[in-house]
């Protein structure tokens, strides 16, 4: 058994230590908020944070996670800093497809937790890595900087 904090409760994981994150969290904990994308660490599709830090649940193994608080797109919103993302993202019409729009949200909440109002190079290196195939990175930024605003 792996025991770790998932979005805000203590959790014991029963798959192999081995096992992606982000397998555990679709089929074994039913949380399909995080999507997988390319299974390589490269789309961002499976971004959750981890003890506060984006990670690419793809390639966390189970065992790195052991002791540590997770937290996935799920309970983002119940975080002042999720909320307001999630809020910009609405105003700026972020969304297209939708499929990587949990990962950017991720990641995005990860930036604005470190940095209070990043520069668009703080937001284009925090989000390199984050694949939008609709191409709405103008949109994603906009909102970025709206959310900064917001919590400011």
């Amino acid at each position: 058994m792996t025991t770790f904090e998932l979005n805000g409760r203590s959790i014991a994981a029963a798959a192999d230590p081995s096992t992606p994150l982000l397998w555990v969290l679709r089929d074994e904990l039913s949380l399909t908020g995080t999507k997988f994308g390319c299974g390589l660490a490269q789309c961002g599709a499976c971004t959750v944070h981890l003890d506060r830090q984006a990670v690419r649940s793809c390639v966390t193994p189970l065992a790195a996670v052991a002791g540590k608080r997770v937290t996935t797109i799920e309970a983002a919103a119940r975080d002042k800093v999720g909320a307001a993302v999630q809020a910009a993202w609405v105003r700026h019409d972020v969304a297209q497809c939708g499929y990587c729009q949990s990962g950017q949200v991720m990641g995005a909440t990860a930036l604005l937790q470190r940095v209070k109002k990043p520069t668009d190079a703080q937001i284009d290196e925090a989000m390199a890595g984050n694949i939008c195939r609709c191409g709405t990175y103008p949109r994603i930024r906009a909102a970025i900087h709206d959310a900064a605003k917001a919590l400011a």
